[in-house]
């Protein structure tokens, strides 16, 4: 096995080192290397990787020239892992720490069941008997994702390998044979939702995604909790969400479009009562750049001061 685990670093040296460190200490991978790759951070994070792991033929550091977004960075890397004949690719996220044998779990999971995306237990790193996510899934009808097991705690409940309907961009092991068939992540999302739309493609294409229990990490949710109510977050939530699911729905999408309304009229009802209109005005411009097809990096919502939840760093 030759694996690649691809990291998106945008200002995060309080959480870089600790993921890269608990990726160096599994064991039973042989042939792994970290592609680090930098959407123009403009703390010294990427300096303090360079000295600290300086000659160290594990880890590679890609700079991009500007923040081109979460699904362009990982597609650089996939790009550099494919040149140099990766079987395997793992995207995960830098606000994380994985167990010391949670690659070796995800191989073997990912040979059991080959053609595979696989996902590991992902629980909260502040509580690491919480799960944040034990797989997911997708209702029937409008196709909404919630992850599985969300804030329970785990008395073995999820223990069981099983397909699921949907995997977070947290933690994906993707087979190249995967990305062959499937291509790599849609990069006119720019951020949220582009996981969601890969394991609907995914999906359509009848590529399995399974749950992986055995393999464990943390993930450091509470760091990047403030920005949930950023007019950033709003307005690429509101408007991926419409984007992912045109493409997708095919005849579900009126009736998704009749709850999206009104989720979103209940979401700015509650922005209003709150005194927080700048969030109002951020989702009206999601839903109207959505209908022109502006998509990718906003020029209103994408500036590198915004923080966004759920990335691992500013982005």
């Amino acid at each position: 096995m030759k694996l690649a685990v691809i990291l998106v670093n945008y200002n995060g040296k309080n959480y870089n080192e600790a993921c890269i460190d608990s990726v160096f200490a599994n064991e039973g991978v042989e042939d792994m290397k970290i592609i680090v790759v930098d959407n123009a951070s403009q703390d010294d994070s990427m300096s303090l990787l360079e000295e600290r792991y300086a000659g160290d033929g594990r880890i590679e550091f890609i700079r991009l020239g500007d923040n081109y977004g979460f699904s362009y960075a990982n597609n650089v890397g996939i790009d550099r892992a494919r040149k140099q004949g990766a079987d395997d690719v793992l995207l995960l996220n830098n606000d994380t720490e994985i167990a010391p044998d949670m690659l070796l779990k995800l191989w073997e999971c990912s040979r059991r069941h080959p053609g595979s995306m696989i996902a590991p237990k992902i629980y909260y790193s502040d509580d690491r008997k919480c799960i944040w996510s034990a797989g997911g899934s997708v209702s029937r009808v409008i196709r909404k994702v919630r992850h599985t097991g969300l804030n329970e705690m785990d008395e073995g409940q999820y223990d069981q390998e099983r397909e699921i309907g949907f995997a977070t961009g947290c933690c994906l092991w993707i087979p190249m044979q995967v990305i062959e068939k499937a291509g790599t992540l849609d990069e006119r999302f720019f951020l949220y939702y582009e996981d969601t739309e890969y394991c609907f493609r995914l999906h359509r294409l009848g590529i399995p995604i399974c749950y992986c229990p055995d393999a464990v990490m943390y993930h450091k949710v509470g760091a990047s909790t403030r920005g949930a109510d950023s007019p950033l977050c709003a307005y690429y939530i509101t408007r991926n969400w419409l984007l992912c699911n045109s493409l997708h729905l095919g005849w579900r999408y009126p009736l998704f479009i009749a709850y999206y309304v009104l989720n979103r009229t209940v979401c700015c009802l509650l922005w209003l009562t709150r005194g927080k209109k700048e969030l109002v005005g951020a989702a009206l411009r999601g839903i109207k750049d959505y209908r022109r097809g502006n998509f990718g990096r906003s020029t209103c919502y994408g500036s590198k001061r915004d923080v966004c939840i759920d990335k691992g760093s500013v982005l």
